[in-house]
């Protein structure tokens, strides 16, 4: 472990609201400060009257990727060295908090690690057999065992637990579409059982009826929700269930239809479907005013370290550059329980030249990236 420095940090600081007094932006989520300090790897706003290191620019908390998978490869769990590479690339881009979203790879050595994020696991993705991608969940024979499964999961997560709430069944052959994997009954069961262990259930879902089971059943977060309708969009909204677009993974879709068009012409057209309109829906969302919470999906095919272009991803599809920096820093880590510039806090932190509030593409260019007051960029 490095040993962490001592630092002035100066310019716009956006600190948690429980701050010293300072200028609170709209929305009362943080405050804008002139300086604050790092000591033995923790913020203070008082001056420890040491020598120090000065940086100085916008200062954020450090991103947050709230659906990745640290530990999973193409062919499912990958070695150390490949995990540790990945926490890596992610963390020199300034991600300095995931949830992991379900990974066949046990990733605890990483802990209190400077050269890693910081990871709330999510257990294992918990799936049907030869109904997801292989190597990827652990698989259950019987729906009867979900809610046991997914209480099981809850004791090897950080408060998470993800189950995969869709995808086809190859053996209908052309007539293979999108449908839920799991009988409503069974997920209500399983969210109870996840909920009396501390635990929040987050779904993978991409089309309609998965959406509304998960919404029924009283899912915490949503992943993708690409097949999400008005009406389940409002009911989201109301129940402030927050939605992880993923763009970068659903821009894949198109790609993947044309894999499957010969076999699974169905399934192939509603992937088409869902990437055409794909922009329009986050704005549905944004506009009914789901919570938004940005992911990436790396891990398997998206790899890590890719932020800043998910959240350019948002962006374009018109969401407004202040509300997707709000939502891929202090707000996601005020969702998790994991606090961003506050007295005492861990000083995770990336610095910036410009303010990234007015130009989502600075987001892909820290100059300075702070894991626990150690420098990694």
């Amino acid at each position: 472990m490095v040993a962490a420095a001592t630092w002035h940090l100066t310019g716009c600081v956006l600190a948690d609201v429980a701050a010293p007094a300072g200028g609170a932006e709209p929305g009362g989520s943080v405050q804008e400060l002139p300086e604050v300090w790092v000591h033995q790897g923790r913020f203070t706003f008082t001056d420890p009257g040491l020598d120090a290191h000065e940086l100085t620019g916008y200062v954020l908390p450090g991103l947050v990727d709230v659906h990745c998978h640290i530990g999973l490869g193409t062919q499912g769990a990958v070695d150390q060295d490949t995990s540790l590479a990945q926490a890596r690339a992610d963390l020199e881009a300034g991600t300095l908090l995931v949830r992991d979203a379900g990974s066949p790879a046990d990733t605890r050595w990483l802990e209190g690690r400077s050269d890693a994020p910081t990871i709330l696991r999510a257990g294992h993705h918990l799936a049907r057999p030869k109904r997801y991608l292989r190597y990827y969940a652990r698989e259950l024979d019987d729906v009867a065992d979900l809610p046991e499964a997914m209480a099981e999961e809850a004791g090897r997560g950080d408060g998470w637990v993800k189950i995969v709430g869709d995808w086809i069944d190859r053996a209908r052959g052309a007539d293979s579409v999108l449908e839920p994997l799991w009988p409503l009954e069974q997920v209500r069961a399983g969210v109870a059982a996840a909920h009396e262990h501390g635990a929040r259930v987050t779904v993978h879902t991409f089309e309609t009826e998965t959406s509304g089971q998960m919404l029924q059943a009283g899912v915490d977060c949503i992943e993708h929700g690409t097949g999400m309708t008005a009406a389940q969009i409002e009911q989201a909204a109301a129940a402030r269930v927050p939605v992880v677009p993923t763009l970068l993974q659903v821009a894949r879709f198109d790609a993947i239809a044309d894999q499957g068009a010969v076999k699974f012409p169905q399934y192939a057209a509603q992937m088409r479907t869902m990437h055409a309109r794909r922009y329009q829906q986050v704005r549905d969302f944004y506009e009914a005013g789901v919570p938004l919470l940005l992911g990436t999906d790396a891990g398997g095919t998206i790899p890590h370290g890719k932020l800043a272009a998910e959240a350019a991803e948002l962006v374009r599809a018109g969401v407004p550059v202040a509300e997707v920096v709000a939502a891929a820093s202090w707000r996601a880590r005020d969702y998790l329980g994991v606090p961003g510039i506050a007295e005492g806090a861990a000083a995770d932190l990336v610095v910036y030249t410009e303010d990234p509030r007015e130009n989502i593409g600075v987001l892909a260019h820290p100059a300075a990236v702070l894991r626990a007051g150690v420098r990694v960029r």
